[in-house]
């Protein structure tokens, strides 16, 4: 976001604030105006304050916080599921302060502060779950900044948004952990080759298997009741998929594999990736 707004010239100073000293001293160096020691002392007299950590210290910045915002200002987040922090920010926003909780639906396997970058959010969705008491002007305020940096907006309920996430996100890192669990102990029976041979499919589980820990940790501790409800469901689906091949049932695997192909397409139409080869990775050049 600070890469995003400082491209677009779109905020006046930059504070920021980070739990580790090398992090402050990167932010520094990269992207902030100010980097304080405590995020107390960074939240003093601004405008706009983003919760960027994971969801399960949620709670704790914003009890610290909550004291030294100025009456006015928009508190707003990037977590990954809604309700739990909701839960965890609002009760300490005091009166005059306006909470709108937000996630951008922008983000790569690569974390740490050297992972950023002003374009991230182009054309890509982030949605915002204010609740009925937030303050309209507030919530406009707020989208138009994330509008200039690129970014689609849209509004949703915060179980709702939980749901749709587990759909989306949530599940299908459940799935590429698993799975990427599974080829480990294979690799262990097998020696180097599951690591040697890695397909597109493989490797691809293994992007997504790289995020980050904590955050993911999180995410499906706060949000497991739609996890739950989706892994459930997935375990149906398989169930279908497992009885079509041993019973050699090829026409339900070809109309259930079109229906399912329907759905990548769509996304390309949508603009969320695109239809190159290899999905768009650059090919290595010579001697790579």
């Amino acid at each position: 976001m600070a890469h995003a707004m400082r491209a677009g010239g779109l905020a006046g100073e930059i504070v920021g604030h980070a739990k580790s000293p090398e992090t402050r001293a990167v932010a520094r160096e990269l992207f902030c105006d100010r980097v304080c020691e405590t995020a107390a002392q960074a939240v003093q007299g601004a405008d706009l304050v983003v919760l960027c950590v994971p969801v399960g210290a949620m709670e704790a910045i914003a009890a610290e916080i909550g004291p030294h915002l100025k009456p006015g200002a928009t508190v707003t987040d990037v977590g990954s599921v809604k309700r739990a922090v909701v839960e965890a920010v609002a009760p300490h926003m005091p009166e005059g302060v306006h909470f709108v909780p937000g996630h951008p639906l922008a983000g790569t396997e690569y974390s740490g502060p050297r992972s950023g970058f002003a374009t991230l959010f182009q054309n890509r969705w982030w949605l915002l779950t204010p609740g009925p008491e937030a303050d309209p002007a507030a919530v406009a305020r707020l989208r138009q900044l994330l509008e200039e940096m690129g970014a689609n907006v849209d509004e949703m309920d915060v179980e709702h948004h939980d749901l749709v996430l587990a759909v989306v996100s949530h599940v299908p890192h459940a799935i590429a952990y698993t799975m990427v669990g599974v080829a480990d102990h294979m690799r262990r029976v097998s020696q180097s080759e599951v690591i040697k041979y890695s397909a597109s499919g493989f490797r691809d589980f293994t992007r997504i298997a790289a995020s980050d820990p904590v955050m993911w940790r999180d995410v499906f501790l706060t949000n497991k009741d739609a996890v739950l409800d989706i892994l459930g469901r997935f375990a149906e689906e398989l169930f279908v998929l497992q009885r079509a091949i041993r019973m050699g049932d090829g026409d339900h695997l070809h109309a259930y594999f079109t229906r399912t192909r329907a759905i990548r397409r769509g996304i390309i139409e949508a603009g969320q990736d695109t239809a190159a080869p290899d999905f768009g990775r650059a090919a290595p050049s010579a001697g790579e």
